[in-house]
């Protein structure tokens, strides 16, 4: 999926199949984050201005890199994880396998997005700095990125939830929702003060 075009994905996105769905969604939408970053990070490279944070910035490019392709990699693993449990959906009720079957299913389905939650709180964490050092020419694409962040991250801790919900071990599923709401509070927050601290500085609050 990731070698489609734009038109490719929305319309695979668009169409009744369950893949790609909201969970390879979120991942492009985190990679898309990333990549804002990315750019407002080599904008900033090598500016006199900006060089007292060479040091930092290469670094940031380097981890933006590797963030990036995470995400985009997280599209294809997403569609993955969720065929068992497609299949283990389809099995009749009857079946002696079946409760056990889903509830791995279930649990496998929602080790993909927790990844993606966690790696878009990684960039989300960039933005912040950047936020403090990147190119006030190209600051507004942190905010954007910070956008795009706190939305990724939304929209990958709701497909924690869905797979969570019907769980029969509730204990299990009450770690995974601790876990995920406790990455996308803190993703929220750091989104939210790095959007109102650009959109402030550009005159917008």
């Amino acid at each position: 999926m990731t070698e489609w075009t734009l038109r490719g994905f929305v319309a695979g996105l668009s169409s009744k199949e369950p893949v790609p769905g909201g969970g390879g969604a979120s991942a492009l939408v985190g990679a898309v984050g990333a990549a804002l970053c990315s750019m407002v990070a080599n904008l900033t490279s090598g500016k006199k201005k900006y060089e007292e944070y060479q040091a930092e910035i290469e670094a940031i490019i380097s981890r933006l890199s590797d963030s990036g392709q995470r995400l985009l990699a997280s599209i294809e693993e997403d569609a993955k994880v969720f065929a068992p449990l497609a299949a283990a959906y389809g099995l009749p009720k009857d079946d002696p396998q079946r409760e056990q079957t889903l509830e791995a299913a279930l649990a496998l389905a929602c080790t993909v997005p927790m990844e993606i939650l966690e790696e878009t709180a990684r960039v989300a964490e960039i933005a912040e700095e950047l936020a403090r050092m990147g190119s006030r020419l190209a600051i507004s694409d942190v905010g954007v990125a910070a956008s795009a962040c706190r939305a990724a991250a939304e929209g990958a801790a709701m497909n924690v939830y869905i797979n969570t919900r019907p769980m029969k071990n509730r204990e299990e599923a009450d770690r995974l929702n601790r876990g995920a709401k406790a990455t996308l509070c803190g993703c929220v927050e750091r989104c939210e003060r790095v959007y109102r601290q650009i959109a402030a500085e550009l005159g917008g609050i």
